[in-house]
């Protein structure tokens, strides 16, 4: 035990013999030598002794709490060990399978493809053998009669020879006719014409999908105003949202919706289009609205619930397509939504409302004299138990209590006419501001600005909404009059 406690730490065959104030720190001979002949506050052990009083039962009791603590992170992260293995297990079986589907699409394809080459090959060889059938008896009826006109040459019949000649010239025009008809200057056969896009598409693939940790998104999760970094902070990367059917040259991205596939949907205000992105971002699929649509939100993991004009419009994705189901049409202009536990929270400009999902009134929440946009678009907490409401005349965001109850309201010289609000599953609230052109996060009480993700210097202009993807941790901008929208990395 007293070389355990005598010896030093880093000369093992030296006892420890001073100690060091300025570094509070033990030391042997060879450790005053080296590293502390500069200090001013160094005295021998037994003189610092004699200054010190120790409560050893409590510092018993002090090391016993760290221990027991130290035995309890081992034992969880024992356990996590375990769980990512048992983890890694399943997601494998999922990448096996994803893998048979890919492999059961590709047989599908193929058994198309060779059912339809079994058809033209039918298709040509019954036209090719009826040729050659035609061929064989229009060349035996030529050789008859070329057998008869020789027997007549030696012969003065002109009645059979009358004959002979009509039916010659007739059966020669026949096969003329025919010859000239089926005339082929090539060999027939079939030419295969590869769908290109389906290689393209795997050959610009990095992976069958994204393996994600979860112990970043759990540490946010305990920290909800933990503040985002961009990590390309003056080099976003750029993606288009422009696709040939578009009648509008003027695009708006007013809502952002990130789904659990990893897929992105954007609503193309000036188009009128709901647009599906793929993980690469690019438009894979769209469908038209009856509307110019505002805002949107998810439903379910594969239903999003768009507002335009009095409606609210549902569309889900079958198949990698976008398909618009049922609509709720309501007495007011409806421009913001959000959804939260089977509630829908729309904004009408000037108020925020409470709906079922079956489109019923449940109460009127909160209103906003001042005009219109004083009540925007709105944002739910993970938890519900916060509402967060842009006032984009009056350059506010509101954060309500779930009854309407105003808890704060947030103004800021660098937030000017704010639109799209959005908060992230750990809590972060973001907003961005149209006309400061910049994109900031809010503490989770909505009384204080933490920190401004990305601005003018950006690229940004006229931000018109924001949302954060969880499955690549990127920002994504939408802009107001700009095909783009903006992402960004984040650290």
């Amino acid at each position: 035990m007293e070389d355990l406690l005598l010896n030093c730490a880093v000369h093992k065959e030296e006892k420890l013999k001073m100690f060091c104030q300025d570094h509070s720190q033990l030391c042997c001979t060879d450790c005053f030598l080296l590293n502390h002949r500069q200090c001013t506050n160094v005295a021998l052990i037994s003189e610092s002794a004699k200054n010190l009083s120790m409560d050893m039962r409590q510092l018993s009791n002090n090391l016993q709490t760290i221990v027991d603590e130290l035995n309890k992170l081992k034992s969880k992260q024992e356990a996590s060990i375990q769980s990512v293995e048992v983890s890694c297990n399943a997601k494998l079986q999922e990448i096996q399978d994803m893998r048979k589907k890919l492999n059961a699409a590709l047989d599908v394809l193929e058994n198309t493809t060779l059912k339809e080459l079994d058809e033209n090959r039918t298709t040509m060889q019954t036209s090719l053998k009826k040729d050659v059938e035609n061929c064989s008896r229009l060349k035996d009826d030529l050789q008859k009669l070329s057998e008869a006109v020789n027997g007549l040459c030696d012969k003065s019949k002109k009645e059979l020879e009358f004959i002979a000649s009509r039916k010659c010239l007739d059966k020669i025009q026949e096969s003329e006719s025919y010859l000239k008809e089926n005339h082929v200057n090539v060999q027939s056969s079939m030419i295969f014409k590869a769908n290109t896009d389906i290689e393209q598409y795997l050959s610009e693939q990095s992976s069958l999908g994204r393996i994600l940790d979860s112990m970043q998104s759990l540490t946010l999760k305990m920290n909800p105003d933990q503040v985002l970094t961009v990590k390309r902070r003056f080099n976003p990367i750029e993606y288009t949202v422009s696709i040939p059917s578009d009648t509008s040259q003027s695009f708006s991205i007013f809502g952002i919706c990130i789904m659990p596939s990893d897929q992105v949907i954007v609503t193309d205000y000036h188009n009128k289009k709901v647009k599906l992105l793929n993980q690469q971002y690019n438009v894979s699929s769209y469908c038209d609205v009856s509307g110019m649509p505002w805002d949107i939100c998810q439903i379910t993991s594969s239903e999003v619930a768009v507002t335009l004009n009095k409606d609210v419009q549902f569309i889900s994705i079958n198949n990698g397509n976008l398909v618009s189901g049922r609509k709720i049409s309501l007495q007011h202009a409806v421009y913001g939504i959000a959804h939260h536990n089977g509630v829908l929270y729309i904004t009408s400009g000037t108020a925020l409302y409470h709906y079922n999902m079956t489109g019923t009134l449940v109460k009127k929440l909160f209103e906003e004299a001042g005009g219109s946009s004083t009540v925007f678009y709105c944002a739910v907490s993970p938890a519900g138990d916060k509402i967060y409401v842009t006032n984009t005349r009056q350059h506010k965001l509101l954060t309500l209590a779930t009854d309407g109850t105003l808890i704060s309201t947030f103004m800021d010289p660098e937030l000017q006419n704010p639109r799209g609000v959005h908060v992230t599953p750990a809590g972060q609230v973001l907003v961005c501001g149209c006309i400061s052109e910049n994109v900031i996060q809010v503490d989770r009480e909505g009384k204080k600005k933490l920190a401004t993700l990305a601005s003018q210097r950006d690229g940004l202009s006229s931000p018109g909404s924001v949302c954060y993807n969880t499955n690549t941790h990127q920002l994504i901008v939408g802009l107001y009059d700009n095909t783009k929208i903006f992402v960004m990395d984040l650290q």
